[in-house]
């Protein structure tokens, strides 16, 4: 057993599921509250929105937990972490225990899905059994993928309050 699939295993699966369990958070008591929210943050189709944003949480992070179309999953992932950064948590600042949450922690989950896009799923995972081995420009491509996702969204659907 290779150290470093061990590793990529382990990060893989843990992070795909915790953020599938953000995704489930977000309609497990209603996607309601998850809208209304949306809407008070300036989004221009809260609703669709909200179920987009949990239905991208929740299979982009079972799709991680088992390796399958890693750079998609991680282009999803860089997309939804950006604009909850740029819409949200860029204001309040860095660290995540100010009140609203600052930007460190989707930071965090960025860079962990550019590090997967970047190395790969590893031996462990589909998409080496499907014999998807991708590079790492195709990472790379990904990340960029993923970023420009994100300002499209923004420019289509962003109203910022006072617009």
């Amino acid at each position: 057993m290779d150290r470093f699939d061990s590793a990529l295993f382990l990060l893989r699966t843990v992070f795909g599921l915790f953020l599938a369990f953000h995704g489930i958070n977000k309609v497990k008591n209603g996607i309601a509250g998850t809208a209304g929210w949306f809407a008070s943050i300036g989004m221009k189709w809260p609703g669709l929105q909200a179920r987009t944003a949990a239905a991208t949480e929740i299979g982009a992070g079972m799709m991680l937990a088992v390796g399958l179309a890693t750079p998609v999953a991680c282009a999803a992932i860089v997309a939804t972490m950006l604009v909850a950064i740029i819409t949200v948590h860029w204001r309040v600042g860095f660290f995540i225990f100010l009140p609203n949450g600052g930007w460190e922690y989707c930071a965090s989950i960025i860079a962990t899905a550019a590090a997967l896009a970047i190395s790969g799923p590893g031996r462990f995972s589909l998409d080496h059994a499907f014999g998807w081995e991708l590079s790492a420009p195709t990472g790379l491509f990904a990340v960029g993928a993923g970023a420009a996702l994100a300002v499209v969204h923004l420019v289509v659907s962003h109203r910022p309050k006072g617009d």
